[in-house]
């Protein structure tokens, strides 16, 4: 089976690090905590005034290059590999990518190991990859064609309003919702 896997979410812990660089740099402007994100961008949730802080974050040398890694991520994806899976990450770059594509590979390679950055997949369209299933946050993922895959939704605040759909809550308890599968 071809697993393919969302970095930023399931992988990077963005929304820890995007909340902590922004609480960090603007102490005095109100903030969105995790649990009220609604929308799965993170410029949707709060007034345009902030967009200019929320882009010097997301857009800075280092952010993608320092986000947390989520826990049991990797023993997920390695255990995976082991049972015979081929396990890709498939991961959006930002359209001004110019520190976000090669940071995304430095986080593979510290986070996963340098064997791990064979398998990453970046591409602005996730429908063009082939896969069995695709783990993402995002609620729903459109492009030019009807994806292969199945969409295994990555649980989010922001994504609880998707139905039919299976949901992973975090990896502890992967082997439920992924080895029904195969």
């Amino acid at each position: 089976m071809v697993i393919l896997v969302d970095q930023d979410g399931p992988l990077a812990n963005f929304e820890r690090g995007f909340l902590v660089r922004f609480r960090t740099e603007f102490p005095h402007v109100p903030f969105i905590p995790y649990e009220k994100r609604k929308t799965f961008y993170i410029h949707d949730d709060y007034p345009a005034s902030a967009l200019d802080k929320i882009e010097s974050i997301c857009y800075a040398p280092g952010f993608y290059r320092n986000l947390p890694p989520v826990p049991g991520a990797r023993e997920a994806l390695e255990e995976l590999l082991r049972l015979g899976h081929d396990v890709r990450i498939c991961t959006s770059p930002l359209s001004r990518y110019e520190h976000c594509v090669l940071e995304k590979y430095e986080w593979v390679d510290e986070f996963f190991g340098h064997d791990f950055t064979r398998r990453i997949i970046l591409t602005k369209d996730k429908t063009l990859i082939r896969g069995d299933m695709l783990i993402d946050d995002k609620p729903k993922i459109e492009g030019v064609l009807e994806p292969l895959w199945e969409q295994v939704v990555f649980d989010m605040p922001f994504n609880q309003n998707i139905e039919k759909k299976k949901r992973l809550v975090g990896w502890s308890r992967w082997r439920d919702v992924l080895l029904e599968h195969v």
